[in-house]
């Protein structure tokens, strides 16, 4: 099922977007270049930039509606991950982050069940929010993940459900929240605690038993865009709680052309794979750095 949405024009974000207080249609304007130095600034302190009230409120109504239709096509799925989305590794201790593993109780919806009549497919396919967000995190083009289950993705959290200790797959995320739940669904994240050259496993064990010292912590609402350092950032959504549904569009793109997630990963989140999985299995997958993913 395809949701289908009434938006203001394929090619412009005027009425869906706040373009008064972010200019992304004028980067090259003083405050447009004002706004890319702000989101910079963020990034670099940690790891992570939320912009308030992204989507005005009238626009945002449409959004949320938008997402509840596509919401039953989550798939769910009850499963144990570590913060790696792999096997644990019995030559380390139990203690071991490679060996702590937590419930994952996660709806997505695939981008191939978002079709290009939505809203937020042509936001994510929009030439100048892709140049906004590729300003963003210091790129100077960003791609659209050639991935059609994980290019455009919205995460459905019902009540008890909850996405655990991770990282992302991509170098950076941009999200934006449709819909809050009556409570939980904090967003927690130790910014910056891995980096390509090492996995900081101490670290990352502290953080796993409960030690709050590097951990940050935001209060998202619906309307809210947030680009975010995900792969090298550890961070979890912890448990909804009620029931109303915690919707999130995640918007994903890469700084190559050409990028697929792993089959084994697609296989997890979204219950199947699609061809491009399918061939990757068979030629085999290189990354670009050696993290666990």
């Amino acid at each position: 099922m395809q949701a289908t949405a009434v938006a203001p024009s394929a090619n412009t974000l005027d009425g869906l977007i706040d373009l008064k207080t972010y200019p992304i249609d004028a980067l090259d304007s003083e405050t447009g270049r004002a706004l890319i130095a702000q989101c910079r600034s963020q990034l670099g302190e940690d790891g992570c930039v939320v912009l308030k009230n992204f989507v005005p409120e009238e626009a945002l109504a449409r959004l949320e509606r938008e997402t509840e239709r596509l919401s039953p096509d989550a798939h769910y799925n009850q499963t144990e991950t570590n913060p790696y989305n792999s096997e644990g590794d019995p030559s380390l201790p139990a203690t071991h982050p490679k060996n702590r593993f937590d419930d994952r109780t996660n709806g997505f919806v695939a981008g191939d069940r978002i079709g290009s009549d939505t809203i937020i497919r042509q936001v994510y396919e929009n030439k100048e929010f892709q140049r906004f967000i590729g300003a963003v995190v210091r790129m100077e083009k960003i791609h659209q993940y050639a991935d059609p289950l994980a290019d455009l993705v919205v995460n459905v959290l019902r009540e008890g459900c909850q996405h655990p200790w991770h990282y992302d797959t991509n170098e950076f995320i941009v999200t934006m929240m449709t819909r809050q739940s009556h409570g939980g669904g904090r967003f927690e994240y130790a910014p910056g605690i891995r980096s390509p050259e090492g996995e900081n496993f101490e670290d990352v064990e502290k953080v796993i038993d409960g030690d709050c010292s590097q951990l940050k912590t935001l209060d998202l609402q619906p309307g809210d865009l947030q680009v975010f350092f995900g792969r090298y950032s550890l961070h979890r959504v912890t448990p909804v709680e009620g029931d109303k549904e915690r919707h999130t569009v995640i918007f994903a793109y890469a700084k190559e052309p050409g990028f697929v997630g792993r089959p084994e990963r697609a296989q997890r989140i979204f219950g199947r794979m699609a061809p491009v999985h399918e061939q990757i299995l068979k030629d085999g997958m290189q990354r670009s750095d050696s993290l666990a993913d």
